[in-house]
């Protein structure tokens, strides 16, 4: 059978078909970053979304929601003090977010990079979008080619790495050659920062089980390491610094969405929310 006649959509995964549809919902997303299957997906999920947010207190798509803004607000701040900054976002999937920085702040210089078919896949629906839109960058996270993705960037301009849905696929042990990996190719630039999402063990909800159970569940259907690792912002903050970040701030939406305007939303306890978003400098 020939690729012809094959969806261009069949190697993403069903969570970046689900997630890329949630994103066009919440208005930040282009429609060619949208899929019919991910629009099916909200739809047969919208009931057990709606259940999870009225009896769990949050949901899939408000944590999607959640570390988007969190994540977007910050890549601003950063974008604020350093004009001249340079952006690589690995495992890009369909994120909206190269598409609406460059066509915001087309001053600094945003790159995406997934696995080949997923680079080719979105290569051709940003074209689509601007012609002049630069080329996704394909690499293995976990081979050494990973650092070829450095050497487009120029040292002498800050670098941030930004992450989103990806972490909590991998053990604890591939997690942390991710993170040594990052430190160790970015090293000779100027100022180098990591923006993340990760999820917390949900051990101060009243229905873990019910999380842990459809953690479980994700983790056999997407046939990934899918898994929480940590309980509290200490343990995130010490897995970081042991792979070479000096400052790791860990921010939960709880604070965060509530004093945002007072300070970072820092905090020493895990507070119950279902995603926190890591700030980890070099």
């Amino acid at each position: 059978m020939s690729d012809q006649v094959l969806s261009k959509h069949r190697h993403i995964s069903f969570t970046a078909h689900y997630t890329g549809y949630i994103w066009y919902q919440m208005g930040i997303s282009h429609p060619l970053l949208a899929t019919s299957k991910g629009k099916s997906l909200a739809f047969i999920a919208n009931p057990v979304e709606t259940w999870a947010e009225k009896y769990v207190g949050g949901s899939m798509r408000t944590t999607l929601k959640d570390r988007h803004i969190m994540l977007d607000d910050t890549l601003k701040q950063l974008i604020e003090r350093y004009p001249d900054l340079q952006v690589l976002e690995i495992a890009a999937g369909l994120s909206p977010r190269g598409w609406w920085f460059r066509e915001y702040f087309p001053q600094i210089d945003y790159r995406e990079l997934d696995l080949p078919e997923m680079a080719k896949t979105k290569q051709a629906a940003l074209k689509q979008i601007n012609a002049a839109s630069p080329d996704v960058l394909s690499v293995d996270l976990f081979t050494e080619d990973f650092k070829n993705a450095f050497a487009v960037f120029d040292p002498q301009r800050p670098l941030v790495i930004i992450s989103e849905g990806l972490i909590n696929y991998f053990e604890k042990s591939l997690l942390q050659q991710l993170l040594k990996s990052i430190v160790n190719y970015g090293q000779n630039f100027a100022v180098l920062h990591y923006l993340t999402d990760i999820y917390p063990e949900p051990i101060k909800n009243k229905l873990a089980s019910v999380i842990w159970n459809s953690s479980k569940l994700l983790k056999v259907v997407s046939r990934s390491a899918f898994s929480f690792h940590f309980q509290t912002p200490q343990e995130a903050r010490v897995f970081f610094q042991k792979a070479g970040f000096n400052q790791v701030d860990v921010i939960q939406p709880s604070l965060y969405f509530s004093e945002k305007q007072l300070n970072n939303g820092n905090a020493e306890e895990h507070l119950g929310d279902l995603v926190w978003m890591i700030h980890a400098e070099k």
